[in-house]
């Protein structure tokens, strides 16, 4: 059934539905079914995002018609197909008022991913207008609280030297906390894998007071504070609560120094905001393991990273893993620095919408998945910053001398980007930036060719 008469509207200027305040916006990119108009697939997927079905009801009635969500654009030639959906279609909250995800997923890409007439169906972008956005609880805590717990300039603290403890799964609980202190001995920062968590051979009851001993052990050696990022995703809320609250008490006075990550994809986002909502004093680190089955650019449905990424500010992530940019083992491009820029900052520029966050605040972006030291610098460059948090595994821990070492060449190799020195002059003034070009040379020879000459070094 042709219902492009009722659910579209090309006369609609985006401008004055913008102006108007009163429809989020949705830009998807569409492939109809051979046999099936571009016009009529589009205006199916707005009927069935709202307040339509595949044939005429009895019970509608002009209340009704005024919620209808409606195509305002599109471009055939370019798959483009941009949907206004009336804020009154969105569920709040009863206890509240405030707004929820889980709505805004279950109208914008929910029956409409399924549908027979069409090919496919992505979403790239979204807007939200500010009554709207203002229902959303947003982040508590952020990277400023981190660099306070750090004892920095709570205003362009800098880089947040972290990494993942390795290997993922495997270790018990006294190499997992000896593997910990010897990273902090360099570093700052230090989170769980996204699947360790309460496994038999390293229970969260026995390895918990063993990283704080080791946390405190490292920070009076060093006399820097350290912070630690303690999984406490699971199926049931009970379940996370609890153990965010024996972490937070085996922590003591160090509790303000640990972190809480949540397998945000996987577990959804009512878990993210039991995190959120039950521990808003502690940084809330979204880990986005699973997204790539929904968000990589292979897959023609769901929504992109850009658009992930962005709902986690809503929902009220701390910090969120943006991917390397290409820099790193991670699918990725240079220009997914535009995710970053939409978590930080106030204003910010998506693939086709403007979006003002009204002083939300911002969420950090985690780097993660390959980096080291060597391709820092680089990504660095590309970004335009480092305030953001890297979490380098390999990268701490495959460094030729020892994982402190790997944590100072991270450092280092921020340094070098923030001085626009030369990478292979740096390295001959900072020994443990100069060990990461021989603990990782593929990546050396690729990006700094002849290396082994100017610096001394040979096979």
């Amino acid at each position: 059934m042709d219902q492009s008469s009722r659910y579209s509207n090309l006369d609609l200027k985006e401008a004055d539905l913008i102006k108007g305040g009163n429809h989020v916006l949705c830009a998807y990119i569409m492939k109809p079914k051979t046999g099936h108009g571009f016009l009529e697939v589009a205006a199916h997927v707005a009927a069935e995002s709202s307040t339509g079905t595949n044939v005429e009801v009895s019970t509608t009635d002009d209340f009704t018609k005024g919620v209808d969500a409606l195509v305002y654009e599109i471009n055939e030639e370019t798959g483009l197909v941009k949907i206004a959906y009336p804020v009154d279609l969105f569920d709040i909250n009863i206890i509240d008022g405030r707004a929820m995800i889980a709505s805004f997923l279950t109208l914008t890409i929910g029956n409409n991913q399924g549908m027979g007439d069409c090919e496919y169906l992505k979403m790239h972008d979204f807007y939200m207008p500010p009554k709207y956005i203002r229902l959303y609880d947003g982040p508590s805590v952020n990277i400023v609280d981190m660099w306070r717990a750090l004892g920095r300039p709570v205003e362009n603290g800098g880089y947040i030297a972290g990494t993942i403890i390795k290997p993922k799964l495997g270790l018990r609980p006294e190499p997992f906390a000896k593997a910990a202190y010897q990273f902090w001995l360099g570093g700052d920062f230090i989170k769980n894998d996204e699947p360790q968590g309460n496994q038999p051979f390293c229970p969260l009851k026995k390895v918990i007071p063993l990283v704080v001993d080791a946390m405190n052990r490292a920070q009076d050696e060093t006399g820097e504070a350290k912070l630690f990022s303690a999984n406490i995703t699971a199926d049931d809320p009970a379940e996370m609560i609890a153990r965010a609250e024996f972490i937070l008490d085996a922590f003591g006075f160090n509790a303000p120094r640990v972190a809480f990550l949540v397998d945000g994809y996987v577990a959804g986002p009512t878990a993210v905001t039991v995190a959120r909502r039950n521990f808003p004093a502690q940084f809330l680190h979204f880990h986005r393991a699973g997204h790539g089955a929904v968000t990589s650019p292979q897959s023609k449905r769901g929504y992109t990273a850009f658009v992930h990424c962005k709902m986690t500010r809503l929902i009220g992530a701390s910090g969120m893993h943006v991917g390397t940019m290409g820099y790193g083992k991670m699918e990725g491009d240079p220009a997914d620095k535009l995710i970053s820029f939409m978590l930080d900052r106030d204003v910010a520029d998506g693939p086709y919408f403007r979006q003002e966050w009204h002083g939300m605040k911002a969420t950090t972006s985690i780097i993660s998945g390959g980096m080291n030291a060597l391709r820092l610098p680089g990504f660095f460059q590309n970004l335009g910053h480092g305030n953001v948090i890297n979490t380098a595994g390999g990268g701490a821990y495959g460094h030729i001398d020892s994982p402190a070492a790997g944590a100072v060449s991270l450092r280092q190799a921020y340094e070098c980007w923030k001085a626009g020195a030369d990478p292979i002059q740096w390295a001959k003034e900072h020994k443990e930036f100069a060990r990461a070009f021989e603990s990782f040379p593929k990546d050396a020879d690729k990006l700094f060719p002849g290396w082994r000459e100017k610096l001394g070094v040979h096979k």
